[in-house]
């Protein structure tokens, strides 16, 4: 028996499972504790459900998911309002020194995807989904660069990144506060008393969070997103069709939006509103990701679960080691340092939120560290993907 379920549906259960992964993320606390987003808690529930059903010959559910490309192109056009390049000043020269480790990160996650991937008979394609697209990317990028490469003909791509995702997410919560805690005993390190506020207060008013939202305001988020998805969807299929180079429309349009932003600033800072765009930001993420994670054929992981593993540990090895090593002493080797590298294993293996929490278990034991709040949240949710695309995005087109 099929069941095929509309686009109206398809979007409600999206919420739903949305829904659902928020009430389990409050009601289980290993849940809370590794920062699992609440879509990918209530999205692989449905799609075991689902899987059960298949494989029972029950029921085949079919979801009409043709609109998860709108909402995916609408999050990363509202990553891309968030890059200011006024934010770069806040954070100095530690800011830049991070911000290139992101990006060299990126570079080797790939590198190792698909080294390994060929060592283990994948696809190179596939390595690059286990690459810095599910690592440094986590599951946005996993759901929006799978959805490439499953069009260029690779069926498992998506459940191969989106596993691989999960499965960093929980590395990232797992090795970060060990790492800290190794790099303060060994180097005695303790947080500086005076602290920077003057820094973490002028974040708010770079990003534009200090006004209310209203009608007016919002709207006025809504047509600078939809300009730029206008215009990068546009410019996304003349570059294509220019040079040969596939860039996916949700790429350009990203990077519209951070022209577009810059642009914007030096006009008046006040206009974008990050509090706006970021409740656009986090809905669409939600409904896309449900919708990734809903559709999600995991009969199509089990054979490459070995793999898939393997691989992930090599990354998780390789960010402890950088980290440890390279990035703690570029960082200068302080209490701020090691705050920095916890926040580095987060979102370098997972996400923004996972970085927030490492550096959060760490501070509420050991003392604040105004530096690495101000650092970190802005590099991982905003500037880390002006390296970490065209190095996925040129990957992809050498492999394709």
């Amino acid at each position: 028996m099929s069941l095929e379920i509309n686009q109206i549906t398809t979007i409600f259960i999206a919420v739903a499972v949305f829904m659902v992964g928020t009430y389990l993320n409050k009601k289980l606390s290993i849940l809370d504790r590794f920062c699992i987003p609440a879509p990918v808690v209530g999205g692989l529930l449905f799609a075991l459900i689902a899987t059960m059903l298949k494989g029972f010959n029950i029921l085949d559910v079919k979801l009409d998911t043709s609109l998860q490309g709108l909402f995916m192109l609408t999050f990363f056009t509202t990553i891309g309002l968030g890059a200011s390049f006024r934010l770069i000043k806040l954070g100095g020269k530690l800011l830049v020194i991070y911000w290139f480790a992101c990006g060299l990160l990126a570079l080797v996650q790939s590198i190792i995807g698909i080294s390994f991937a060929k060592l283990l008979n994948m696809e190179p394609l596939l390595g690059i989904m286990v690459g810095a697209v599910s690592m440094e990317g986590g599951h946005g990028a996993a759901t929006a660069f799978g959805t490439t490469i499953e069009e260029m003909g690779i069926d498992s791509a998506l459940s191969v990144g989106l596993a691989a995702a999960t499965v960093g997410l929980v590395a990232g919560g797992l090795i970060g506060g060990p790492i800290v805690k190794y790099l303060i005993n060994k180097y005695k390190l303790e947080p500086n008393e005076a602290g920077d506020m003057e820094g973490a207060a002028t974040v708010e008013d770079v990003q534009g969070n200090n006004a209310a939202i209203n009608s007016k305001t919002f709207m006025k988020q809504v047509f600078i997103i939809t300009l730029c998805m206008a215009i990068g969807s546009y410019l996304g299929e003349l570059f294509t069709n220019v040079t040969g180079f596939a860039l996916p429309g949700y790429v350009s349009a990203m990077f519209v939006a951070v022209i577009v932003r810059n642009l914007i600033d030096r006009y008046d800072n006040k206009i974008i509103d990050m509090k706006s765009i970021g409740i656009i930001g986090d809905i669409t993420l939600g409904i896309f990701l449900s919708m990734a994670l809903m559709s999600i054929q995991l009969w199509e992981v089990v054979n490459l679960a070995l793999p898939l593993l393997i691989i992930v540990l090599v990354q998780v090895v390789f960010i402890a080691l950088f980290g440890t090593f390279v990035l703690f002493k570029a960082l200068g080797k302080n209490y701020d340092a090691a705050v920095m590298v916890g926040g580095f294993a987060g979102h370098g293996l997972g996400a923004t939120p996972n970085a927030i929490a490492n550096m959060d278990a760490v501070v509420s034991k050991y003392g604040p560290s105004q530096k690495a709040f101000l650092i970190v949240p802005i590099v991982g949710a905003f500037l880390i993907d002006v390296f970490a695309m065209p190095i996925i995005i040129t990957s992809i087109n050498m492999f394709s």
